[in-house]
């Protein structure tokens, strides 16, 4: 049986699940400065400017909005900082990376080329350029959400840890960067619903990142992202004390672009190697391997425990061409990284350890939607090595399942009810292992 005792031994990280306090519950009364509002979809229009404007907060809500426990919230006035009621001794997991607001919404092809905009695509757009394509869609109503590849595997991990199933309570954060604007007080706001606290203060004067999603009807997503203060990140005293309050440091690749932010990264790395945590990294996109090729292999070769990657991602950091097998680039990397998961789409998934590497096959489901997959697959992970888990095949095994129950659906959050159902069955399964062992043990 694979085993992971290798990975957190005692003297490193003596422990996973320390016993803290947990969060009070929450209650989203009011998002906005002006008057009470309700989460959901956002009417937005653009000024001359192109700047977005949040009018109001309209009926319904996001992916499982109504399943989430609520109390009270601040709001965040002239960047007032909104901090968690209770604070832990440590969090079980911390998240770094690019905090950006999503705005979804339906298009025709027609759309996109009038814009010139090419399908299926994700772009970097600067204030002028996002402003033309809201001024295109003006009056148009379109979803916002709190986005982020990163934001989806906190959710989904703090929704598998939000119930005394296996353990205490898990304690799950981010830091990141948001403006002092609506857009970030939403942002923080929707996290914190969702159990996840967002720490870091928003900029003064700054602007929130977005995304524009365009989808079409073939279901092809076009994004569009304004990065705003998104990719700036600073190493200040505030981020640097609760980075050595964390069990697991995890870094989106997508926050490898300015020299700034990269230092900010390994500084980040070093210090919660220092105070005992384990250093997750996820690859996030080819793009961003090959725009910071050497500064990304220097974090993941020098300061990272854990691996997330699909396999073009892998081949890219392995600088070889996509059509390999990706149990070779698993087995490969694994031998400079203590564990790396490899995703292969609908073919299933690897694991590698110690230049080993085990199959995982794809849980089965109905495709519905493969936007946020790999997210939900690495919080199935994290969750596994959170619980103590040694057996590879079965933390795995997790991770395929809750990839597949988020496939399976509309939206890339994993669902409260869903979340307590794989968490509860993935404790049954380490029940059945524990009690094999003390068997054999007693023989």
């Amino acid at each position: 049986m694979a085993s992971l005792s290798h990975l957190l031994p005692s003297t490193r990280f003596p422990s996973l699940l320390p016993k803290c306090a947990s969060p009070l519950p929450i209650r989203t009364s009011r998002l906005f400065p002006r008057g009470g509002v309700r989460s959901g979809s956002v009417s937005v229009t653009s000024s001359n400017r192109g700047c977005v404007k949040v009018f109001a907060i309209l009926q319904g809500g996001d992916e499982s909005e109504s399943e989430e426990e609520e109390g009270e919230v601040r709001d965040c006035q002239g960047g007032e900082e909104m901090v968690p009621s209770v604070s832990p001794e440590k969090w079980d997991v911390l998240g770094l990376g690019q905090a950006m607001v999503d705005f979804s919404g339906i298009v025709e092809d027609e759309f996109l080329e009038k814009l010139g905009i090419e399908k299926g695509t994700r772009k970097v757009v600067n204030h002028e350029e996002r402003g033309r394509v809201l001024r295109a869609m003006d009056g148009c109503t379109y979803k916002a959400a709190a986005g982020g590849s990163l934001s989806n595997t906190l959710v989904a991990l703090a929704r598998l840890g939000s119930r005394s199933v296996g353990g205490p309570h898990l304690n799950i954060a981010m830091a990141g960067s948001v403006g002092s604007d609506p857009l970030g007080s939403f942002y923080r706001t929707k996290l914190r619903r969702a159990n996840v606290d967002f720490l870091s203060k928003p900029v003064k004067d700054g602007t929130t990142g977005t995304v524009i999603v365009l989808t079409t009807p073939d279901a092809q997503r076009t994004m569009l992202a304004y990065q705003g203060t998104s990719s700036t990140v600073s190493y200040d005293p505030y981020l640097a004390s609760i980075v050595s309050k964390t069990n697991i440091l995890i870094v989106e690749g997508y926050l490898f672009e300015l020299p700034h932010t990269i230092e900010t990264i390994k500084r980040a790395c070093e210090d919660a190697h220092a105070s005992g945590a384990l250093v997750a990294v996820t690859a996030s996109d080819v793009s961003c391997i090959n725009r910071c090729y050497d500064d990304f292999w220097d974090i993941i070769g020098n300061h990272t425990d854990i691996l997330f990657a699909n396999s073009n991602e892998a081949h890219a950091i392995c600088n070889i061409a996509p059509s390999g097998a990706p149990i070779s680039v698993a087995r490969h990397l694994s031998q400079t990284i203590p564990l790396v998961s490899v995703t292969d789409g609908a073919n299933g998934s690897y694991l590698g350890v110690k230049g080993e590497a085990i199959y995982i096959p794809p849980s089965p489901c109905r495709p519905v939607d493969t936007c946020g997959a790999g997210d939900a697959y690495s919080s199935g992970i994290l969750y596994g090595v959170l619980r103590g888990a040694s057996d590879l095949k079965g933390m795995g095994a997790l991770a395929s399942r809750v990839a597949a129950v988020v496939v399976g659906q509309q939206g890339t959050r994993l669902q409260v009810h869903d979340a307590e159902r794989l968490a509860e069955s993935f404790e049954w399964h380490l029940e059945k292992l524990r009690l094999g062992s003390d068997q054999i043990s007693s023989l």
